[in-house]
């Protein structure tokens, strides 16, 4: 997907769901459109889709409530982000490391 943002017509439509479940999303904060002065002039980020589709899978093929779909994208989200500082220690140890043997990376 190329685009920035989608409205919600194309969500409902790429996603197969009602509007009333955007509302439940963004009412327990899990997705966060962009607001326009029209409430039918939302706008969906790719992170909210990416968010949306993942709690659909999550109540529909695993039967997980919304509370749970919060906790769970949180620690997702988590997740990645000690990833990406596990990996940042691991830069930097390789590089001193490389430093310390007196080769240049």
């Amino acid at each position: 997907m190329d685009k920035s943002f989608w409205t919600i017509t194309e969500v409902v439509e790429i996603f197969q769901v009602d509007e009333r479940f955007l509302d439940e999303l963004e009412e327990e904060e899990i997705i966060c459109p962009v607001c326009e002065e029209d409430p039918q002039a939302k706008l969906f980020s790719s992170a909210d889709l990416e968010k949306l589709r993942l709690a659909k899978m999550l109540i529909e093929e695993m039967d997980v409530n919304l509370p749970g779909v919060d906790i769970i994208l949180r620690m997702r989200q988590s997740m990645f982000e000690m990833r990406r500082q596990f990996d940042s220690i691991l830069e930097d140890l390789a590089r001193h490391i490389q430093e310390m043997s007196g080769k240049e990376p």
